[in-house]
């Protein structure tokens, strides 16, 4: 559950990048995915109706977010703009604060976030593994917490695995999606094994030589992750043990 709305599909799927509306559609079909992010750049171009009539098409909750602001006015104030254009209190927010990385500003970060948990939207912020930052957006007011993995459209896989294992185990209450930096489908898997709620794409979909295939690829990984980690993965062991046990066997006379 996030934010009063139920998931049956983990995976959150991005819409910038494709080549075509056509395999945009064809990419969130095979994704069953039930949420996608939109940027309000990315909509306002040249074709914006095309696109929102695709997005009305689709019949999918829309995440709008706040990609390439730099400060606590652009967000705050793009939020607004996505308000009124897509009819939701939801908004990704995306406070950047380095052009290289795309790292997220976590001082403009929390401070955006406080004053859009004040108006009335429901936050959902792109940050790093810090607990530090985390807790602060948390308490002003965030429900929802999105750790990166790696660097925005990098497809570095998890840099910093512990980080996340302690983000979720300090945050167990909390619904965790990992956004960025996931490339492969088996990444997705390692994510969902770990117990992070859902895992948000758009690169290594859109950017994929098959996005469709790679769509379901993700689909049928998060799937897997997640089952397995309700299932209860086996514990590691630093020596062999072995399935069959030594007592019982036949002996030779």
């Amino acid at each position: 559950m996030i934010y009063n709305f139920p998931l049956a599909s983990r995976l959150l799927l991005g819409t910038a990048g494709y080549s075509s509306p056509d395999l945009l559609e064809k990419a969130i079909t095979a994704s069953n995915t039930e949420i996608i992010t939109v940027s309000l750049r990315r909509e306002g171009k040249k074709g914006g109706e095309e696109f929102r009539n695709l997005l009305k098409q689709a019949n999918k909750k829309v995440l709008p977010n706040t990609a390439g602001c730099y400060s606590v006015k652009e967000a705050v104030t793009t939020a607004h703009m996505a308000r009124e254009v897509f009819g939701t209190n939801w908004i990704k927010l995306e406070v950047i604060g380095h052009a290289d990385t795309l790292q997220p500003n976590p001082f403009s970060l929390v401070e955006a976030a406080r004053i859009l948990n004040q108006e009335g939207f429901e936050v959902f912020p792109y940050t790093t593994e810090d607990l530090v930052i985390a807790e602060k957006l948390v308490q002003v007011g965030c429900k929802v917490l999105m750790p990166w993995a790696a660097p925005i459209g990098s497809g570095q896989r998890i840099r910093n695995v512990e980080g996340l294992r302690a983000m979720r185990s300090y945050f167990s209450d909390i619904p965790l999606i990992v956004d960025a930096g996931i490339g492969a489908p088996s990444q997705a898997a390692k994510v969902m094994e770990m117990g992070f709620d859902a895992v948000l794409l758009n690169t290594a979909v859109s950017k994929a030589k098959d996005p469709i295939q790679m769509a379901q690829a993700f689909k049928l990984a998060i799937e897997a992750g997640h089952i397995a980690y309700k299932a209860g993965l086996m514990p590691k062991r630093d020596m062999a043990h072995a399935s069959t046990p030594a007592y019982g066997l036949a002996k030779l006379i």
